[in-house]
């Protein structure tokens, strides 16, 4: 998922040449253009990694952390990859958080606040039709969407 979120911290995103106007656009303070530079060997450290498609290494990530620091995952949870953010999490200062969650009530509302304001803008690339739903899985799966992708019913 994309999303703009203003100025609520300060922001490194990591993605393909093709992205990175966008991600500027989007008010990231810093780009990594991930074909020229590996993140996670630049010498920075985060105080949260969350990675949104599921492709940047788990082990180069929980060591770009700082103490104390976050790794949310919250695409392709593997069972590898939850015994070894457990492990992570006992046996350290960093934590690593992913799964599913239950959406409520009041994240709608305060969600919807968001967007009202302005500090959130949801990135469109696509909107298919219902009947078209297996179109919109199949753009989804081949994994170079800009933005998310909506069913309207």
């Amino acid at each position: 998922m994309i999303y703009y979120l203003k100025s609520l911290a300060d922001t490194t995103a990591v993605c393909s040449t093709a992205n990175v106007a966008m991600m500027k656009l989007l008010g990231a303070d810093k780009v990594i253009d991930y074909t020229m530079e590996d993140f996670s060997k630049n010498g920075e450290t985060y105080d949260i990694i969350m990675d949104t498609v599921g492709k940047s290494p788990f082990s180069a990530s929980v060591r770009s952390l700082k103490k104390n620091g976050r790794y949310i995952r919250v695409v392709h949870i593997a069972l590898a990859f939850i015994f070894k953010g457990i492990w992570i999490s006992i046996t350290g200062s960093k934590k690593v958080i992913g799964g599913s969650i239950k959406e409520t009530a009041e994240d709608l509302v305060f969600f919807t606040g968001l967007i009202e304001s302005g500090k959130l803008k949801p990135v469109i690339d696509r909107t298919y039709p219902l009947e078209q739903v297996a179109d919109a899985h199949y753009y989804v799966e081949k994994g170079h969407k800009k933005g998310n992708v909506v069913v309207t019913v």
